[in-house]
Order: C-alpha cells, then sequence, then structure tokens
C-alpha cells in the first residue's frame, strides 16, 4: 500500500507570491514597469543628448536618427527629457509616498492601540482631514509652498496620508483584542513596542498595497501639479509640464510628438502600476486563492 505523500505547507508569503503570478494582468503590469524603470535609471548612458541640451538646428524636429522622439521648440531632445521626467516623477512619487506612509501608519496604529478617547480624538482629526476639498487643498497648498520637487512632494505627502491611517486603525482594532497583545499590554509593554513588534507585522501587506497604488496617484498629482504650473518648474523635466509646455494649438496640431509620447508614458506607467497594485491586492487576500 502506497502512502500518501503530504504536500508541504506553504507560508503566507509563499501562498502570496504564487497568487501574484497567477495574476496575468500583474505580471503584464510588471513587465512594462521592470525595463521602464531600468531606461529612466540608465538614460544617461543610452541616450546621446542631454535633457536641457539646446540643438538650435533642430528646433521642433520630428522623430529621426539623431532625435529618436524629435525635438521640442527650443531643440530639446524629447526622449531624453521623457526620460528624465519619468526619473523626476518617480521620485517625487516615491519619495511622498514613503513619507505618507510614515504618517499614515503612525497615526492609524496610535489610534487603533490607544485609549477610546486619544483613538476619538485623533479619528475626528483624520475625518476632519478627508472632508477637505483635496483639489482645492491641492492647490493651496501648491501655492503657498511655491513650486518645486520638494515643496511637490510635501503637498502630495500632506493629501495621501488620512486613507491609510483609517485601514491600519481598522486592522489593529481588531488586532489589539487578541491574546498575544492582551498579554503583551499585561506583561507592561509600551505602545513603541506593540507598534513594532505587533502593528507593522500585521499591516505589511496594507502598506504593500497601499504604496504601490498610491505611486500611480502620486504620478498624476505631480502631473496635474506640473501641468498647471505649481509642481516641478522648467526647465527641469516632468511628465506634467512637458505636456504644458506642449498644450498650445500650433503645438497639438503641428508637432504631436511632443506631447504624445510623455502622454503616452504617463498613461502606460499608471496602467502598469496600478495592475500590479490590483495583482498585490488579490495575492494579500486569502479568498483569492487560486487554488
Amino acid at each position: 500500500m502506497t502512502a500518501a505523500v503530504a504536500r508541504p505547507a506553504q507560508g503566507p508569503l509563499a501562498r502570496a507570491l504564487r497568487r501574484f503570478a497567477g495574476n496575468n494582468a500583474a505580471i503584464a503590469g510588471l513587465a512594462i514597469l521592470a525595463p521602464m524603470l531600468l531606461l529612466v535609471v540608465l538614460y544617461p548612458w543610452i541616450v546621446p543628448h542631454q535633457p536641457n541640451e539646446i540643438d538650435l538646428l533642430a528646433l521642433n524636429q520630428g522623430p529621426s536618427t539623431a532625435h529618436w522622439f524629435g525635438t521640442d521648440g527650443v531643440g530639446r531632445d524629447i526622449l531624453a527629457r521623457l526620460l528624465q521626467g519619468g526619473r523626476i516623477s518617480l521620485l517625487v512619487a516615491s519619495v511622498s509616498v514613503a513619507i505618507s506612509i510614515v504618517i499614515g501608519f503612525a497615526v492609524g496604529a496610535v489610534a487603533g492601540l490607544s485609549n477610546r478617547y486619544v483613538d476619538t480624538g485623533i479619528m475626528r482629526l483624520v475625518d476632519l482631514a478627508m472632508t477637505l476639498p483635496p483639489v482645492i487643498l491641492l492647490l493651496v497648498l501648491a501655492s503657498i509652498t511655491g513650486a518645486g520637487i520638494g515643496s511637490t512632494i510635501l503637498v502630495i505627502s500632506l493629501l495621501s496620508w488620512p486613507v491609510l491611517a483609517r485601514m491600519i486603525r481598522a486592522r489593529l482594532l481588531e488586532l489589539r483584542e487578541r491574546d498575544f497583545v492582551v498579554a503583551s499590554r499585561g506583561m507592561g509593554a509600551s505602545l513603541w513596542h506593540l507598534l513594532w513588534r505587533h502593528g507593522l507585522p500585521n499591516t505589511v501587506d496594507i502598506l504593500v498595497v497601499y504604496a504601490t497604488l498610491q505611486v500611480a496617484n502620486a504620478i498624476l498629482l505631480e502631473a496635474g501639479l506640473s501641468f498647471l504650473g505649481l509642481g516641478v518648474p522648467p526647465p527641469e523635466a516632468s511628465w506634467g509640464n512637458m505636456l504644458n509646455a506642449a498644450r498650445s494649438t500650433v503645438v497639438l496640431e503641428r508637432y504631436p510628438w511632443q506631447w504624445l509620447f510623455p502622454g503616452a508614458a504617463l498613461v502606460v506607467t499608471v496602467l502598469a502600476i496600478n495592475f500590479v497594485g490590483d495583482g498585490l491586492r488579490d495575492a494579500f487576500d486569502p479568498r483569492s486563492d487560486l487554488n
């Protein structure tokens, strides 16, 4: 009689990776995003032109062997500016999301693990932050802080954390009633110990999914601010101010490569990040197991 071979149990991370690998849209997004990130990082060694290098003999020139994506109204190479703009946009998005994650986790975790009076006070402040009109708040903050990479990061960070704070609080309200947390409290564990030892490990899935999806939102916010002239200022390239520079009717009709390539890069990057984010969300959800 042949004994059945028991299948080794998989840990939560292994199961999440297996579910992610089975999501075709997420893998397609990753396949688009990975080479794009590689190009953004390595473009100075690939593209023969600098982003702000002016060629007066190639004003508004279409795609050619000399300038693969054409040039703009002052002779700057569109491909070099596109990749530099991607670097700036991803830098702004990544740093602003990192800051908003720190703020959102700290606020949500303190609210979730504190007594009901502290929880109530913190969450009323979060509710107040969420009721402010985001577009108006964004424009007001940007007009106060001025244009620039640092101020753009600050504006996006201050706008993004309340949703994460509510998600972290909801998870930790359930967690704090479990026996191991109650036992830690009974043994005199500090709030910092509870946050580091129990809060963070049990909210990693929320943080990973939020970070991935919020990067796409931050890229769009940065592009919108730069398009309005309140984000990354020229001559520094970003996808938003490239679209802003190409918004005139003449450029739209006669020189479509000046807006087509940055617009396509923005759309493709955001879609790819959203596909990866949706895949991570499904991967960390046990109900989406593909067995």
